[in-house]
């Protein structure tokens, strides 16, 4: 009966963080503020010439058009498209796309584990849990601080068959519109929300075990 426990453990922590990992990320991808707020901070209305409305505009038909499980085309308001930049962003929403059916399956295999962990007093999960969430952070933390082109590059080259994601701004402006800069500050939002995750797991096993332990002392 340990071991079984100690196995539903493990990968309930894994799913859980999985859960967590892709809920940040989806977090970031839907908060629009974070680029409104880049659009002024990285003068981005300055070096495209453009009008802040019109750059919300095509960004918002961007996110709107990844986050959507429609079959549509990917229009942009003010701005022209090649079909390498089509393909682009198409492979994009599939991976976000991916990541959404990976974090439904994930979420639906560990409800039944956590009911029953929980019938088992068995709390360790969480401490599971967020120990696999912060080890994330701390791994990528360095690498996007210190050379984030190259890890942007790398990321880039694992994630794509194809190096369609190198845009040429004359077909493609919108690339103009998403400076590098902006890529990073979103990488770091979405270590932000795991580590405030984490803290979370972290509450909740120290919660648990301690009205336990406060049960098991009433108890005698």
């Amino acid at each position: 009966m340990e071991r079984k426990q100690t196995i539903i453990t493990y990968i309930t922590s894994i799913l859980l963080a999985l859960v967590l990992l892709i809920l940040a990320v989806k977090i970031t991808l839907n908060f629009r503020p974070l680029y409104y707020f880049d659009i002024h901070f990285l003068k981005i209305t300055e070096t495209n010439n453009m009008s802040a409305t019109e750059i919300k505009g095509n960004y918002d038909a961007l996110i709107t058009y990844l986050t959507t499980h429609k079959d549509t085309k990917l229009v942009l308001p003010t701005l022209p498209m090649s079909v390498e930049g089509e393909i682009h962003f198409e492979d994009v929403k599939n991976i976000f796309l991916t990541l959404d059916y990976v974090m439904y399956l994930s979420l639906v295999l560990s409800i039944p584990s956590i009911i029953y962990l929980y019938k088992q007093k068995a709390y360790h999960f969480y401490k599971l849990c967020y120990r696999f969430l912060l080890g994330l952070p701390l791994l990528l933390l360095f690498p996007l601080l210190i050379d984030f082109n190259t890890f942007f590059t790398i990321f880039h080259k694992i994630a794509f068959t194809n190096d369609y994601w190198l845009f040429d701004p004359e077909t493609d402006p919108i690339i103009n519109l998403l400076p590098q800069r902006f890529f990073m500050h979103s990488a770091l939002l979405i270590l932000i929300i795991i580590i405030i995750e984490s803290i979370l797991l972290s509450f909740l096993y120290r919660y648990h075990i301690s009205s336990y332990v406060k049960k098991t002392i009433k108890s005698k």
